[in-house]
């Protein structure tokens, strides 16, 4: 799987046809004006084993601004204007440490805003052969293995080093992922970028190279709500993907194998549609609610496209995701019970959050078929994704 990809590409490009613009264009005059802030560094307390985590600040020209914390590498905060042009958070997480450290929170494992490997999504009954060996991993979602295991990358503490392009500032976050860990073959040495470019946008740069053959699929988790704070959930978002098909699944969320069209289907979002409007007609396992992954291309793009659109109304926000990834899961947040309380002590009921979580197929190494998740010594896997934010009026 020696894969080329662009890096971080923030020129402006055209939005398929939305009405969107920039929310750059909505910063008042002051942030404007103002030159994008270096990276900051600050405690953010300590695991239970005792290791330091430090949260990290990135800001840009217009004053949007992302915290991302060590544990995880996970995404905490993300600022970004209104069609007012007022700055709100729209990204689901805690206020502390301690949310992120909980008992409960360890037990629901909504994964809020992690970097996720060493492969995201579900591996069927946690085993995979490779090379005419089998591998066994941890049953972390019976009956089977979900986004790398009990102590997957979201539960590492990640190396963070800020810094700047000329893009905007940047966050580098590195993990030593030994040979064996999780049930994964091969000594895994994974980087990944975070940029928040002055043209709005959250650029994910991913690099990962092993000494042996491993499977691999790196993604992030993060639940988003454009109008979080305003909205009980995401069912009035509206939403589009740029794809034909999809892959259904079975009663325990593994693809069956096939390549569905989505015509005809509450699977159906190549026109915007409210994630509430179908949401009850949904099939497969999850309750009520999506969970699965959109089929983009039939093999790893050269270059970064547009996957996903999302308009909230009220707010006026927009998001657009551009991945060279050849799958991006939907997942409207059906696991959320309301027992989590985050940021402010407020509850996550749900459906408050939805994710949309670029990667390869759930199940590649079982399925021949699938896009390979294959990565072996001497190759480089190198992968973009880009969240760009504007607004329509």
């Amino acid at each position: 799987m020696l894969l080329a990809a662009t890096a971080c590409n923030h020129q402006s490009e055209s939005k398929d046809g939305t009405e969107s613009t920039s929310s750059a264009t909505m910063a008042t005059d002051s942030a404007q004006t103002r030159a994008a802030a270096a990276p900051m560094a600050a405690p953010f307390g300590k695991t239970p084993d005792g290791t330091a985590v430090q949260l990290f600040t990135l800001q840009n020209a217009h004053g949007l601004k992302a915290t991302i914390s060590t544990l995880g590498g996970t995404l905490t905060s993300l600022l970004v204007p209104d069609n007012k042009g007022e700055l709100g958070d729209v990204v689901l997480g805690f206020d502390d440490l301690a949310g992120y450290t909980s008992d409960l929170f360890i037990k629901e494992n909504p994964y809020f805003g992690a970097l996720i490997g060493r492969y995201g999504n579900r591996i069927k009954l946690g085993k995979f052969t490779l090379d005419g060996k089998q591998y066994s991993l941890p049953i972390n979602n019976a009956p089977n293995s979900l986004h790398g295991g009990t102590m997957g990358y979201n539960r590492r503490v990640w190396t963070g080093t800020p810094g700047t392009s000329a893009d905007g500032p940047t966050l580098t976050l590195t993990y030593h992922s030994p040979d064996g860990e999780e049930g994964y073959p091969g000594t895994l040495d994974v980087k990944v970028v975070y940029t928040l470019t002055n043209t709005d946008a959250l650029c994910l740069e991913y690099t990962a190279t092993t000494d042996k053959p491993t499977v691999l699929n790196l993604t992030q988790h993060t639940y988003f709500n454009l109008n979080h704070g305003h909205n009980r959930d995401i069912l009035g978002h509206e939403l589009t993907l740029k794809a034909e098909k999809f892959t259904p699944v079975d009663n325990t969320l593994i693809p069956t194998g096939v390549l569905q069209s989505v015509a005809g289907t509450p699977m159906d979002f190549r026109q915007p549609h409210a994630i509430g409007e179908r949401i009850k007609q949904v099939p497969g396992a999850a309750p009520g609610g999506y969970d699965h992954n959109w089929v983009l291309a039939d093999a790893m793009r050269s270059g970064i496209e547009l996957a996903a659109n999302v308009y909230e109304p009220e707010s006026g926000r927009t998001m657009d995701v551009y991945t060279d990834q050849p799958g991006i899961q939907f997942y409207s947040g059906n696991f959320l019970k309301g027992n989590l309380k985050g940021k402010g002590g407020v509850a996550y009921p749900q459906h408050y959050g939805f994710c949309l979580e670029t990667q390869h197929f759930p199940d590649s190494p079982n399925e021949p078929k699938f896009p390979s998740t294959v990565l072996r010594p001497g190759e480089t896997f190198h992968s973009v994704t880009e969240y760009r934010f504007g607004v329509r009026k």
